[in-house]
């Protein structure tokens, strides 16, 4: 299992490993590596510590010029909006004001609050007060979920963070900038796509701007657990291994208490110069699996603070085409979601959203989701756990990216990160994807091969894949063939037969697929779209009966594929996405959903659900 170093990042610094490799080993002399991060490591287990929301009504300011921030050079201002000027006199000229401008909601995107915003790309500037007093021998740190895509974090007039990506979370230290009584918290988001970021320009999802997910204070005592990974050991049944990481001055030489109450554990551990305590004990546990999620009261103690986690025990392996949960082999019935609320547009971003998508799920006979095409929110993975579902996370390295890049890699880097970081111990979460459908090249090789050794050294427990296209070997035959198949565990492929191309739905089932590797194989996407309450004949486009004969034909066709060892459908519910104008049909939306956006279920829903009766039956789960 990977130790974390003192500032809680990789040892390894892949990024300057990548950049050396594309330039043939020359070293270099100027910073080729992404804009700094001034955000701290992501502080574990917020759920689970002394925070208050920040969330509720804040005042925005549109900028779509970037006012605020820049001066009419172009430069940037000291005096911007960050600085929450008052007029003071009545001649002062100050040109904006959040306390008299319009609110949005935190959590939640701005393009669904507003209909003005609906289209809107750029930046919006966010304002919160709140009062604080703090106290001697404590610290504070202010957590954001997510905000997308860029943010510069402002408390007092001061800029105390900054973070890049939409889908990730990221805290920064405040406890030497807050005021005793009241604090004025400023985020000036920004969500314009580039060509140079993860993900670029081009994808088929709404780029949902704002303040997505919570934001909190969190208060901490001046040495506190700042991370830890407590998990089985892959290749044992009864040996828990990881590490805990502190942080704060008496970081060193600290004692360690680790409790499993249920299964009677106590065990001490001391942690080093660093901070760092490495785990390692046998327990008999009753394993986390689908039928039995069983999750544990895990408690770490230091003499300074006690965190209490629910943390479930299992072992996912693959071995001769097989994917092994517990030492057992597994089919995964599952199904693509995005980030969307279960009724409507927008980000879901709650407890409450997560249990009714993955009851969905479970209603289908499923026992898997792909959580495309980014990291969803903390509470997917956590209600994941709860209800036995298993996970494939993704970062969203999407399509066409610049490979060539190492400032790109080094932001698909830290977003893996990131993710990782926050949902190590998440027993549902067996799958850490490291693309989505990108095209084959040498640059595009490195740069995953890179991203699949970092994952790995984050994190050995945990199986890692990628969502690859198949190429065409002859009529009527379909070849998986991706040099990306010798790097990952478990293979992704995503086929549209009977939706996109000349096939006609009914001709799927005849295809015949093959496979040069030994590997797992998961169908990572299929399927077509239907509007919601739109019937006709199954050879019409758009009816809830042509999706259906594209599933009925694709599911007989994959019951002949004799190396698939799990499906998950493109997807759950239909979702907002620009590319998708279509007047009556799709006005906006994807709907390749089994779900449409009111939340009602088409024809094809029902199909699945059957199949994987079948399936679940097959496999005696």
């Amino acid at each position: 299992m990977k130790i974390k170093s003192k500032n809680g990042t990789n040892k390894k610094f892949y990024p300057l490993i990548f950049s050396l490799f594309l330039l043939g080993g020359s070293f270099l002399t100027q910073n080729v590596t992404a804009r700094e991060v001034d955000s701290d490591p992501t502080i574990q287990n917020v759920m689970g510590r002394e925070t208050v929301s920040l969330d509720g009504q804040w005042g925005v300011i549109i900028d779509p010029y970037e006012t605020g921030y820049y001066d009419y050079r172009y430069q940037p201002s000291e005096n911007g909006y960050f600085k929450d000027q008052k007029v003071q006199k009545p001649s002062d000229l100050i040109e904006y004001n959040f306390d008299t401008g319009p609110t949005l909601n935190v959590p939640g995107d701005w393009n669904t609050q507003d209909d003005q915003l609906f289209l809107y790309e750029g930046t919006v500037w966010y304002k919160r007060t709140f009062n604080y007093l703090p106290n001697e021998n404590e610290r504070q740190f202010i957590y954001f979920g997510a905000a997308n895509y860029e943010a510069h974090v402002y408390l007092n007039g001061e800029l105390v963070g900054h973070h890049i990506g939409g889908f990730t979370p990221f805290n920064t230290e405040v406890t030497d900038h807050l005021n005793d009584g009241q604090n004025t918290l400023i985020v000036k988001v920004d969500n314009q796509r580039k060509r140079e970021a993860v993900p670029t320009v081009n994808t088929d999802w709404w780029n949902y701007g704002g303040i997505t997910r919570s934001v909190s204070l969190i208060t901490v005592p001046d040495t506190f657990i700042e991370d830890y990974f407590i998990q089985l050991d892959p290749e044992s049944s009864n040996t828990v291994k990881g590490w805990v990481q502190m942080n704060g001055s008496n970081r060193a030489n600290q004692t360690l208490t680790i409790k499993i109450p249920e299964a009677n554990i106590e065990k001490q551990f001391r942690t080093d110069e660093m901070g760092i305590a490495e785990v390692e004990f046998t327990a008999d546990l009753e394993k986390w699996s689908t039928r039995n999620p069983k999750l544990y009261d895990v408690i770490l103690e230091i003499p300074e603070e006690t965190i209490e986690d629910q943390i479930g025990f299992r072992t996912i392996r693959q071995k001769d085409g097989e994917i092994l949960l517990n030492g057992e082999p597994i089919f995964l019935r599952g199904i693509c979601i995005h980030e969307s609320r279960p009724f409507g547009g927008g980000r879901a971003n709650n407890s409450a959203d997560a249990e009714v998508l993955l009851g969905w799920v479970k209603e289908m006979n499923g026992n898997y989701v792909r959580l495309a095409h980014y990291p969803h929110n903390e509470h997917m993975v956590r209600m994941a756990d709860k209800m036995g579902i298993l996970v494939w996370s993704e970062v969203p390295v999407y399509w066409t990216i610049q490979f060539e890049n190492p400032e790109v890699y080094a932001n698909a880097e830290r977003q893996m990160r990131e993710m990782v970081d926050r949902d190590h111990n998440r027993a549902s979460v067996i799958l850490w994807s490291l693309a989505n459908e990108t095209p084959r090249s040498e640059a595009r090789f490195t740069f995953l091969s890179n991203l699949a050794e970092a994952v790995r050294e984050l994190d050995s427990t945990r199986l890692v894949t990628a969502a690859l296209e198949t190429q065409s070997r002859g009529e009527g035959v379909i070849g998986i063939h991706d040099p990306m198949e010798e790097v990952v565990d478990v293979i992704g492929v995503n086929s549209y037969c009977g939706w996109y191309g000349n096939m006609p739905p009914e001709q799927c089932s005849d295809l015949r697929w093959e496979s040069d590797s030994n590997k797992p194989v998961i169908l990572s996407e299929f399927g077509g779209g239907a509007l919601q309450g739109y019937h006709g004949d199954e050879n019409e486009r758009w009816t809830e009966e042509f999706q259906d004969a594209v599933y009925e034909s694709n599911l007989e066709m994959i019951d002949n594929i004799s190396f698939v060892r799990g499906t998950s459908p493109w997807l759950l519910k239909d979702f907002r996405s620009p590319r998708r104008p279509l007047p009556r049909f799709q006005d906006f939306w994807n709907r390749k959903g089994v779900i449409s956006d009111e939340g009602l279920k088409k024809k094809a829903f029902f199909t699945i659900q059957d199949w994987y009766e079948k399936k679940k039956q097959e496999w005696e789960e």
